[in-house]
């Protein structure tokens, strides 16, 4: 998984992005037990709502899979927030582009599967958002549906995806055979040239995923940029 990155963030290719000013605020919290004493001196217990933080998502994502056979050495939490020396994100951080992608295999299945969500403002509630899915998804299981369960999770084989180290979005899609100056750059060019490198480019046209994987990557930089 070493084209996987936990920081920066490594998006997957294909899925679309949330535009930021259609991010909204998540609901997702915990419950925490609270002790204190009643004017009478008797113990009182009672339950405080508190809004999740990195750490409580990132341990739900990781039960989570764990019950699916997935050990937390195949899972790849992958946000803008820099990792602590265990390569999860930091709690109590943030970043301006709150997205997470989470990415794991098992031993007897090394293809990677991937889910990603940048629907809410915080980091931590995207987080929580991918536990919930995946926890949706075991119920699946749960009901005796293995077979449905593994065709689900088909739909999240993850391409490969780009490193931090790939090209610069204009130089992947300026392309060879490029006839509009590079610094008229438009959404408009961009598209018009993503749809005729797609041509070449696709596995099901002589190309092969991880071109086509660093060509959605690249579109997904310039809808972002351009838009």
């Amino acid at each position: 998984m070493s084209e996987v990155t936990a920081y920066p963030l490594c998006w997957p290719a294909g899925w679309k992005r949330t535009p930021a000013q259609d991010r909204v605020l998540g609901r997702f919290n915990k419950k925490e037990l609270r002790q204190s004493t009643s004017t009478t001196g008797q113990p009182r217990n009672w339950r405080q709502t508190k809004p999740v933080s990195i750490a409580d998502s990132v341990r739900r994502v990781l039960d989570s899979l764990s019950m699916l056979n997935v050990t937390d050495d195949r899972v790849i939490v992958s946000t803008n927030i820099e990792p602590r020396l265990d390569g999860l994100p930091r709690s109590g951080k943030e970043a301006s582009d709150p997205g997470v992608a989470v990415y794991w295999s098992t031993i007897q299945n090394p293809k990677q599967k991937c889910m990603a969500v940048d629907r809410y403002i915080n980091v931590a509630d995207n987080i929580a958002a991918v536990a919930a899915t995946l926890e949706a998804m075991r119920a699946i299981e749960r009901h005796g549906g293995a077979e449905v369960l593994e065709r689900a999770f088909l739909g999240f084989q993850a391409l490969p995806a780009p490193t931090s180290a790939g090209r610069p979005w204009p130089e992947v899609l300026d392309g060879p055979d490029a006839s509009v100056p590079k610094f008229r750059w438009t959404l408009e060019y961009a598209e018009d040239r993503y749809r005729l490198l797609a041509k070449t480019r696709h596995p099901d046209n002589g190309g092969s995923d991880a071109v086509m994987a660093e060509l959605n990557a690249a579109i997904a930089q310039a809808r972002e940029v351009l838009r």
